[in-house]
This record gives C-alpha cells, structure tokens and sequence, in this order.
C-alpha cells in the first residue's frame, strides 16, 4: 500500500501523517499512532471496547516473534479488506481505532501522554 492510497483511504477520518517505522509504516493522528502497515496488511489500533467488532469480522491481531522466538501479540488487528475499497465505510473504524489509541494514551501517567484532553 503505498502513500497515496493511505492518504486517500483515511481522507474522510481526517489528515494523517504517514511515516516510516519498526520496518513497517506508522499512521499517526494528533500524533497518536492508531493504525500502520505491518508485514504488508493494513492494522488498526483496538482494546478491550473495540476487539469484538473485529473478532465479528474474523479478524486477527499482529504477531511477531522475539529473537528468543516467543510470539508477542500486538494490540493492532488485521481490517476487512471490504473497507480498503470504500474510504467512506472505514472511517468509524478508523474513528475507533483513534479513540483506542486515546484511552491507551490516556492511561499512561501524564508526563507521557501525547494528548493532554480527550
């Protein structure tokens, strides 16, 4: 997925900056990373409010293996490739993951937190 298509994809749920990291590609809103490219699938941040919706859809979460070989599994889930095709229908997803990343951030003592209001 190229630049281009991210950018058009996340048009309706607002201006996202792009960029690279950890070998992948990092969506941030208001500096918040909420979604990225992750071994080439398109990710969405989700918690315990938001998991359900893609358990529903037969999602799954983003593994990885430590360099010891155990699995970690990452709180960002595969989305249903019918909403890479209609940027409209991915927004409240999009929404969503945001908002997710929001409690997460909110969660975190103060000093760290990226947004100061939710």
């Amino acid at each position: 997925m190229d630049k281009d298509f991210l950018s058009e994809l996340f048009a309706p749920f607002g201006d996202v900056t792009i960029r690279k990291m950890f070998g992948g590609v990092g969506i941030f809103y208001r500096g918040l990373n909420f979604a990225g490219i992750m071994d080439g699938q398109l990710r969405l941040k989700a918690d315990e409010q938001t998991i359900a919706d893609f358990v529903a859809e037969g999602m799954t979460p983003w593994e990885y293996k430590r360099n010891n070989g155990k699995a970690v599994t990452m709180s960002y889930w595969s989305v249903p490739e019918r909403l890479l095709d209609d940027p409209e229908e991915f927004k409240p997803w999009a929404q969503k993951a945001f908002e997710a990343a929001c409690r997460a951030d909110q969660a975190k003592p103060l000093k760290q937190r990226k947004l100061k209001e939710f």
